[in-house]
């Protein structure tokens, strides 16, 4: 009995000490880097980067050299999400003022003290919803403030307001902890006007599947990013969730790279913000 506990303890050693070893100052600074690498346009300025780094741009495979890092952003908002669990980030980038505008979101996944595993949305003109002024005016002006410690929500209550929010879209009786108020942002457009009467629950879609669903969840912050498939359409979305309910949601869809993910389908303008169902 013994043995098998200190055997055990001893498999387990390594894991516990790459835990350990990911705080969020290690991922503060490795995001921050992400910011300066694509304000450069220099991958180089990303640190540190696993040799093994596995790369993707809206699901599908792609490299540095020939990538959006590739090409300097004049970056206009960031905002970052620290998963000391996962040793994970998620970053909002909104580059807004530049002669193309982009919105872009990454996820970053660390082993051994390197990121192994980056994932980037990208959002342009020609996207569903698409407005980068719009985007960065509503984001700017929301608070994903970090939460006072006695008030945080558990990692399972967060991920749980999120998956609620993502089962809706396919199974209507599903009970979403919709906060009031609450906006969401997608694309450009946004559901409310910054008052206390804001609403989330207008214009879900329905029938369509969310799935292959990846997260990134910061407690500090209340926030939860879940990276996803739309009906075989790279997306994402993001939540602010406080006292267990929604508050903010923003979302980015890739239309352009239909078919990237795992499910096929289309995404339809009715059951949008810009068309909301009809009741």
């Amino acid at each position: 009995m013994h043995t098998f506990s200190f055997l055990a303890l001893g498999a387990i050693a390594p894991l516990l000490a790459s835990a350990a070893d990911c705080t969020r100052e290690f991922l503060q600074s490795s995001a921050d880097s992400l910011v300066a690498a694509q304000t450069a346009g220099d991958p180089s300025l990303l640190k540190p980067v696993s040799e093994g780094l596995v790369y993707q741009e809206n699901f599908a495979a792609a490299t540095f050299k020939s990538g959006i890092l590739a090409t300097p952003l004049k970056i206009d908002h960031s905002r970052h999400s620290l998963d000391t669990t996962q040793c994970a980030t998620y970053t909002e980038l909104i580059s807004a003022k530049g002669s193309v505008p982009y919105v872009l979101g990454v996820q970053m996944r660390f082993s051994d003290g390197a990121v192994f595993k980056m994932d980037t949305l990208i959002t342009k003109t020609g996207e569903w919803l698409f407005n980068a002024t719009s985007t960065l005016n509503w984001a700017s002006k929301e608070d994903w403030g970090t939460i006072p410690e006695a008030k945080r929500d558990s990692r399972a209550v967060i991920q749980a307001a999120a998956d609620a929010y993502c089962d809706i879209f396919s199974d209507k009786s599903v009970v979403v902890p919709w906060g009031h108020p609450c906006a969401r942002l997608e694309g450009g457009m946004y559901t409310g006007n910054g008052g206390p009467n804001d609403k989330c629950d207008v214009g879900i879609p329905s029938g369509v599947a969310l799935v292959d669903r990846r997260y990134v969840i910061d407690e500090t912050v209340g926030a939860v990013s879940v990276f996803l498939s739309f009906a075989g359409i790279p997306d994402s979305h993001e939540f602010r969730v406080e006292n267990g309910k929604l508050r903010f949601v923003h979302t980015l869809t890739v239309m352009s790279a239909k078919g990237n993910g795992k499910t096929t389908g289309k995404r339809k303008a009715r059951g949008s913000i810009m068309r909301p169902p009809r009741k």
